[in-house]
């Protein structure tokens, strides 16, 4: 059962019911019901966006051969070296353009054979 308290335009919809009956025809629901449904919908979806959207954090790119240097903090000749070989599968490269997935980088990186010799 719905309540409703106040009257007018700024009446308050309390949903007092514990639940929608799913053998419920639509067409036996009021507009009340309607709106009270819709708004537990929308306040469900919205929350699971919410949640899935602070769990997983950005992904961070450096871009080209500097951003490489950069990250690793070598020289052009060794972060050509990385790039061809120890980090290969993090880098994505068109043409002249290069992206570089941090994590997964750094990830390859550590599991390296040996200390700078593949």
């Amino acid at each position: 059962m719905l309540t409703t308290v106040g009257t007018g335009h700024n009446s308050k919809i309390m949903n007092t019911m514990i639940g929608f009956d799913d053998s419920m025809p639509i067409g036996a629901m009021t507009i009340g019901d309607l709106k009270v449904l819709m708004q537990e919908i929308f306040e469900t979806a919205a929350g699971q966006n919410v949640s899935k959207r602070g769990s997983a954090a950005p992904k961070r790119y450096v871009y080209g051969i500097k951003g490489i240097e950069e990250l690793f903090g070598c020289s052009h000749a060794t972060a050509q070296h990385y790039k061809d070989n120890v980090i290969n599968e993090a880098v994505t490269q068109n043409g002249r353009k290069i992206i570089v997935d941090v994590e997964y980088a750094i990830e390859l990186f550590g599991r390296r054979n040996g200390h700078g010799q593949k």
